[in-house]
C-alpha cells in the first residue's frame, strides 16, 4: 500500500480545514456583515447557504469522483472555494448572494470528498482512522484559527473575514504539488469487497448520526454571535475566541479518538457523544454568567469530537472503491443539510436559551436512537 509523505498528508489537512471554514469564518462579524451588505433574509442563512449547496451537489461530487479520481475533483474546488468566498464582500444583490454563498458550497463538497478518498485510498484500518482522527483535529483547529481570526479581522472592518477564503488558492499550489495525481485502491480493499457490501447497511445509522452531529452543533455558530452579545455583551473577537474554544475541545478530543474507541467501542463513543452535546446545551441555556458557559463549551467540544471524525472514519470503512464515492457524497449531504437545518432555530417562537434547551433534549433522543440502530443494523 502505497502512503503518502509527511508534506503530502499535511496538504490534505490543510484542506480538510476549509470545510468548516466555510461558514464559520464570517460567524463573529455576522451582524455588521448582514448590515453592511443589506441582507434582508435570515442573518444565519449566510453562515448556512454554503451548507444547503453541499446537500445540492454532494450526489454529483461522488459521482465525479469516481469518473476523474479525487485530485482533479480537488482542483475543480479549490480555485472556485477561494475567488466565491472572496466576492461575497462585495455583493449588495440579496439573490446574487445567496447564490454565491450555494456554489461556494458546491467547491467545499468537492473539497470534502476529495481528500477524504485521498485518505481511504492511501491508508486502511488502524492507520486510516489515526489520520482520519488526525483530519478532525485539522478541522477542528481550523475552527479555532478562523473563528478566533475571523472575529479579530471583523473586528477591524466586517469586510476583511472574506479575504480569508482566498487561502484556497494557496492550498491549491500546494496540492500541486504534493499530493498523488492518480491513486489507486490496494489488493486488500478489492478482496473484502464482498464483505464491505454485506456490512453496507451500517450507514444508515452512520447517516443519520452524522446529520444531527452536525445539526447540533451548528446551532451554535448560529445562535452565538447574537446570544453571547446580546446576553454577556461579549465584542466580537471575544465572540470568536469563545467559539473557536469548542474547536479547541474538540481538537484535544479527536486526538484521543484512537484509544478512546479502543475502549469503548466506535458505536458507544458516537452515543456517548451526542450524550455530551446535550450536556454542552443545557449549560448554554441554564447559564446565568458567562464563565459558566466555559462548562458548556467543554461538553460541546467533546460531543464534536466523539462524533464527526469518528462518523467519517466510519463511512469510509463501511465502503469500498466501488461505493465509497456516492457514500461519501451522502455522508456530505447529510453533514451539511444538518448545518443549514440549524439555521430554522432562529425562527423558533422562544427565547435563545430555551432553544438550546430544546436541542439539549435532542441531543438525548438521538443518542437513544443511535444506541437501538446501531445493535439493530450490525
Amino acid at each position: 500500500m502505497k502512503k503518502g509523505s509527511i508534506f503530502t498528508i499535511s496538504t490534505i489537512l490543510l484542506n480538510s480545514s476549509l470545510t468548516i471554514m466555510v461558514g464559520s469564518v464570517i460567524a463573529p462579524a455576522l451582524p455588521e456583515i448582514v448590515k453592511n451588505l443589506k441582507f434582508d433574509f435570515a442573518p444565519g442563512l449566510l453562515v448556512t447557504l454554503p451548507s444547503l449547496g453541499v446537500v445540492f451537489f454532494s450526489l454529483i461530487a461522488g459521482r465525479l469522483i469516481n469518473k476523474i479520481g479525487p485530485f482533479k475533483l480537488l482542483s475543480l474546488g479549490l480555485i472556485p472555494y477561494g475567488i466565491l468566498g472572496f466576492i461575497g464582500l462585495f455583493l449588495t444583490n440579496n439573490y446574487l448572494l445567496i447564490l454565491d454563498r450555494l456554489l461556494l458550497g458546491a467547491a467545499c463538497v468537492a473539497i470534502q470528498i476529495s481528500v477524504t478518498t485521498f485518505i481511504a485510498q492511501l491508508y486502511e484500518g488502524k492507520e486510516r482512522l489515526k489520520i482520519i482522527a488526525w483530519q478532525g483535529m485539522a478541522i477542528e483547529l481550523g475552527g479555532v484559527i478562523f473563528l478566533s481570526l475571523g472575529g479579530f479581522l471583523g473586528e477591524q472592518s466586517w469586510q476583511y473575514p472574506f479575504y480569508i477564503y482566498l487561502i484556497a488558492i494557496l492550498f491549491f499550489f500546494l496540492s500541486w504539488k504534493s499530493l498523488p495525481k492518480t491513486t489507486s485502491t490496494t489488493t486488500t480493499e478489492n478482496q473484502n469487497s464482498t464483505k464491505t457490501i454485506k456490512k453496507n447497511r451500517t450507514i444508515y445509522p452512520i447517516l443519520i448520526g452524522s446529520f444531527f452531529s452536525m445539526a447540533i452543533f451548528f446551532v451554535c455558530y448560529v445562535n452565538l454571535p447574537h446570544y453571547l452579545p446580546e446576553k454577556f455583551n461579549f465584542s466580537e473577537s471575544y465572540t470568536g475566541y469563545f467559539m473557536s474554544s469548542i474547536s479547541l475541545i474538540a481538537v484535544l478530543v479527536a486526538s484521543q479518538l484512537p484509544k478512546i474507541i479502543e475502549k469503548v467501542g466506535s458505536n458507544n463513543t458516537v452515543s456517548l457523544g451526542f450524550f455530551f452535546f446535550s450536556i454542552g446545551y443545557f449549560v448554554f441555556g441554564l447559564a446565568s454568567a458567562s464563565w459558566l458557559m466555559g462548562l458548556g463549551v467543554i461538553a460541546t467540544g467533546i460531543g464534536f469530537g466523539f462524533t464527526v471524525p469518528l462518523l467519517n472514519h466510519m463511512i469510509v470503512d463501511n465502503s469500498n472503491s466501488q461505493n465509497r464515492g456516492k457514500n461519501l457524497g451522502l455522508y456530505s449531504m447529510m453533514v451539511f443539510s444538518g448545518q443549514f437545518c440549524a439555521t430554522f432555530t432562529e425562527f423558533l417562537p422562544t427565547s435563545m436559551n430555551i432553544s438550546f434547551l430544546y436541542v439539549g433534549f435532542i441531543g438525548i433522543a438521538v443518542s437513544i436512537l443511535l444506541i437501538i440502530l446501531f445493535k439493530k443494523f450490525k
